[in-house]
């Protein structure tokens, strides 16, 4: 059996399926949980011993180093994208959501306002919008069966809606898009015109199919003015929880700025049990990196198949990377709250609704596709039932419209 296919029943308090968290957003607790961006896989068996290793020491002394780990990284990205990375430029910090907001602080000010292409992370909206600056939507457009930047309208709304920043999601979540070379120039070409910075997302760089090529903002010509958060391995490697995140940054004056800041927040170092499960993940994981992409791409092109001959009706562009992908039920013609009220309680499924994601419209929903075949398998074939029996009869639109909160 593929180490992937195995289906794990520990005992925990994974957010993905606590109760706590489904029955507010769901109405329900009977859903198969696959809302979250996470793995429900096993880590990588270097990971294991590196962290086992630490347990059986029984000594938790101050232990700090982040100089390996930036060596690390930077070996890393050379191996798989050829890309060279100075290791005395990078920042740590607790994880990529707090290096975001700390770096939307110190490149805007309140009021300023930051652009982001929609549908996109959902948690960008409250880190842009905490941070009191506006959130200035860029809507991504459908060409020929996948997504497009509108460069135009950016180009646009930099120059009328004071525009500090570009926010960016390479690989893009929840659309999956890996965006090319040349897209990603003529982004940095626009941005240097109008003097605004780019912070790049890219914590999915990794989890890239084989019909695409990752790029990395720091890859290009004039980006030497641009933040690349090369991420961490949470996403690539299954450690959200004990991972940090990992900032780019090569202009000098940038990186004193927000080194500075970093450091007198004391958010500028992990834990024994990051720095060890990072070194093992960047110095040997690549092989069970290798694996799980072959597993993951086997899983998307069964997720095609079917739609395309059980669920026409239901349709997706094929990521080009991450492990989500993003559904189109539009074709279903139900309204919003019958299309929850179908795929989780009839369907049990809990699946992340696109109004989190500032969507174009209602009829989206990001599913998390990083779980054994069978479990994937399951969950569409319950959406078939669901789909081909029709909305209940009990249903009721004013009723149904109070399960369903944003997360």
């Amino acid at each position: 059996m593929n180490q992937f296919d195995k289906v794990h029943t520990v005992k925990n308090k994974f957010t993905k399926s606590n109760p706590n968290f489904l029955k507010p957003m769901f109405g329900t607790t009977d859903v198969i949980p696959l809302w979250i961006a996470d793995m429900d896989f096993e880590v990588a068996k270097p990971i294991q011993k590196a962290l086992q290793e630490l347990v059986t020491r029984n000594i938790y002394s101050y232990e700090f180093d982040t100089d390996s780990i930036f060596k690390a990284i930077s070996d890393w990205n050379f191996k798989r994208h050829q890309l060279q990375l100075n290791p005395n430029s990078f920042i740590q910090v607790l994880g990529v959501l707090t290096g975001i907001a700390v770096l939307i602080r110190e490149l805007s000010e309140k009021g300023d306002a930051i652009l982001v292409q929609t549908p996109v992370y959902h948690q960008f909206f409250k880190i842009i919008e905490t941070a009191e600056r506006k959130v200035v939507s860029n809507k991504l457009k459908i060409v020929d069966g996948h997504y497009k930047m509108d460069f135009e309208a950016i180009k646009n709304q930099i120059k009328t809606l004071n525009i500090k920043v570009i926010l960016l999601c390479n690989p893009h979540n929840p659309v999956g898009r890996v965006w090319t070379k040349a897209e990603l120039q003529e982004l940095v070409n626009i941005a240097n015109e109008h003097k605004v910075t780019i912070i790049s997302d890219e914590i999915h760089s990794e989890i890239v199919y084989s019909n695409a090529t990752f790029n990395s903002i720091a890859s290009l010509k004039d980006s030497e003015n641009h933040i690349t958060v090369i991420g961490s391995p949470a996403k690539t490697f299954g450690l959200q929880s004990i991972s940090n995140g990992y900032l780019y940054i090569p202009n000098k004056n940038m990186y004193k700025q927000v080194k500075s800041t970093v450091e007198s927040l004391y958010i500028d170092h992990g834990t024994i049990l990051t720095r060890n499960a990072t070194l093992a993940a960047y110095t040997e994981g690549e092989e069970w990196l290798s694996e799980l992409l072959i597993y993951l791409e086997k899983t998307v092109d069964w997720i095609v198949n079917f739609l395309e001959k059980e669920l026409p009706n239901v349709t997706m562009c094929k990521p080009e990377g991450t492990y989500q992908i993003w559904l189109d039920f539009s074709k279903l013609n139900l309204s919003e709250t019958a299309l929850k009220y179908l795929v989780m309680h009839q369907a049990k499924l809990g699946l992340a609704p696109g109004d989190w994601f500032k969507a174009n419209g209602p009829q989206f929903m990001r599913m998390n596709i990083a779980s054994p075949l069978s479990k994937i398998q399951q969950s569409f074939y319950q959406l078939k039932e669901a789909i081909d029996g029709g909305l209940d009869s009990s249903f009721n639109e004013t009723e149904a419209a109070h399960y369903f909160k944003p997360f």
